[in-house]
């Protein structure tokens, strides 16, 4: 019988104990902001929606009058009626609206997102 000898050290493999501790860090971090910019998207989707129903006024009061209505309903408490930007091309209503979040990351920190659209 013949037997295999290694010649040197085995070589591991796999992650050290720091390098584990390094990924849960950042894996903890990734979900902290995550978590927290989620809603903002949500939020955002859910301003879109309003703003679709918004365009169905013919006026700028009943654009206005609308989003708000629906505002509350969807719970949108970033912007309201008055901060949307109210447009005619041709004879189609265009409703705009442009808002920023500011979600704090630790000590002076923020992560700023900037969100914008318009119906079509």
């Amino acid at each position: 019988m013949r037997m295999h000898q290694r010649t040197g050290p085995a070589r591991q493999r796999g992650l050290s104990f720091i390098g584990l501790v390094l990924i849960g860090v950042l894996a903890v971090g990734i979900f902290a902001v995550g978590g927290q910019a989620v809603p903002t998207y949500i939020e955002y989707l859910a301003i879109g929606k309003a703003a679709e129903k918004a365009k169905a006024g013919n006026t700028v009061a009943e654009v206005q009058a609308i989003f708000d209505r629906a505002a509350v309903i969807d719970d949108i408490t970033t912007i309201s009626g008055k901060d949307l930007k109210v447009t005619k091309r041709g004879d189609k209503v265009v409703v705009g609206y442009d808002y920023q979040r500011e979600i704090h990351i630790a000590g002076p920190a923020y992560l700023t997102l900037k969100y914008s659209g318009e119906t079509k």
